[in-house]
C-alpha cells in the first residue's frame, strides 16, 4: 500500500499550471518581481496624492533618443545672412522704393545724406538752400518784422536808438546759428579718407560745441569727444570736428546731436566702432527753470566695437577722463 506522507523536513515538488515542477531559479524570479512590486508600491504611497508618476509609465531618458516625434524639440530658425550692397560710395543716393526692395547701405536707422544731397532735412531746408538774393531778403526782413513784435511783446520800444538795428543783427544770428541746415557729411568729409592700414583707436578730444535748444531757443554749450577704431581706413582728423559743427548748428538736443555725430562717422568711413561723449551746461537750466549754474550734463552713443567690448569702451572713456 502506498503512504501518503512524507518524511520531516522534506518537501514534495510543487506543480504549475502547465504541469512542470517549479524550481529555484523560477523561484527566485518570481520573489524578485515580488520585491519590485513591493518597492513601486512603497514609492507610490509615500508621495501622496500628488505623486505624478504611476506604476508602468514611460519614463522619460535623456540618453536615448525621443520615442515619439512630437517629443523632439523644433529647430531654431536660421538667421539669413544681411546683404548689403558693395558699392564704394558712403552711402546711396537714390531713396529707397515704398516696397523695401532697396536697401541702404548704412549701419543706423536713417540714412545722413538723403536722396536730395542733404542730411536730414526738414521741411523748409531745400528752399533756404537755393533761394536768391531776392528771396534771401524776403526771408530777412520777416525774421526782422517777427523780431520787432517780440521787443513790442515784452514791453519794450523798438525804435528807440539801442533797439533800432536790433531785429536785422538778431536775425542774422539766428541764420548764422541754424546754417547747418544747408550742409552735408559728403561735402564736409571732400574725400578726406586715407586707406592706410591703420586698426588703433583714434581720439579727438575737447572739441567745442555751441548750439541752440530747441525747446528755448536758448544756446548750450559743451565739449564733445569723438573716438573711433579704424578698419584699415583714417579719415582726416580736421573732419570729425566739422562734422560736429555741422550738427550743432541746428535747434538741437544734446541726446540728438551725440547720436547724428556717432551715426555719421560710422557710415562714411565704415569703421570697427565709433564712441561719441559729450559734456555740456545748458542756459534753459541756468537763466530759468532751476537755475543751476553749475549742473552738467553727459550723454554718449557707442557704436560697433564700443558696444558690444566692455575694455574697448573703458579704455576710451578714461583716455578722455571721463572713467574717473
Amino acid at each position: 500500500m502506498a503512504h501518503h506522507g512524507s518524511r520531516a523536513g522534506s518537501e514534495s515538488p510543487r506543480m504549475t499550471p502547465d504541469g512542470g515542477k517549479d524550481d529555484k531559479r523560477s523561484r527566485s524570479k518570481e520573489n524578485g518581481k515580488r520585491r519590485s512590486r513591493d518597492r513601486d508600491s512603497k514609492d507610490v504611497s509615500a508621495a501622496g496624492p500628488y505623486a505624478t508618476h504611476t506604476i508602468g509609465e514611460r519614463r522619460s531618458s535623456v540618453s536615448k533618443p525621443a520615442r515619439d516625434f512630437r517629443d523632439k524639440p523644433e529647430p531654431s530658425p536660421k538667421r539669413k545672412k544681411r546683404k548689403t550692397a558693395a558699392t564704394p560710395a558712403a552711402v546711396r543716393e537714390e531713396a529707397p522704393t515704398p516696397d523695401g526692395a532697396g536697401e541702404l547701405s548704412t549701419r543706423s536707422p536713417s540714412p545722413v545724406i538723403d536722396f536730395d544731397g542733404l542730411s536730414r532735412p526738414v521741411v523748409g531746408t531745400r528752399a533756404r538752400l537755393e533761394e536768391d538774393e531776392a528771396q534771401a531778403q524776403v526771408r530777412l526782413d520777416r525774421m526782422k518784422g517777427a523780431v520787432r513784435t517780440l521787443l513790442e511783446c515784452v514791453g519794450e520800444d523798438p525804435d528807440r536808438e539801442g533797439l533800432l538795428a536790433t531785429p536785422e543783427r538778431y536775425a542774422k544770428a539766428m541764420l548764422f546759428f541754424t546754417k547747418g541746415y544747408q550742409e552735408n557729411v559728403r561735402d564736409i568729409v571732400n574725400g578726406a579718407i586715407f586707406q592706410e592700414g591703420h586698426n588703433e583707436m583714434v581720439i579727438v578730444k575737447d572739441i567745442e560745441v555751441f548750439s541752440m535748444c530747441e525747446h528755448h531757443l536758448v544756446p548750450f554749450t559743451g565739449k564733445m569727444h569723438i573716438g573711433y577704431i579704424p578698419h584699415n581706413a583714417v579719415i582726416g582728423i580736421s573732419k570729425l570736428p566739422r562734422i560736429a559743427e555741422m550738427f550743432a548748428r541746428r535747434l538741437q538736443i544734446q541726446e540728438r546731436l551725440t547720436r547724428e555725430v556717432a551715426n555719421a562717422i560710422m557710415e562714411v568711413l565704415k569703421p570697427q566702432g565709433v564712441a561719441v561723449v559729450m559734456e555740456s551746461s545748458h542756459l534753459c537750466m541756468v537763466m530759468r527753470g532751476v537755475q543751476k549754474s553749475t549742473s552738467t550734463t553727459i550723454t554718449s552713443c557707442v557704436l560697433g566695437c564700443f558696444e558690444r567690448k566692455e575694455k574697448t569702451r573703458n579704455e576710451f572713456l578714461s583716455l578722455i577722463g571721463v572713467n574717473r
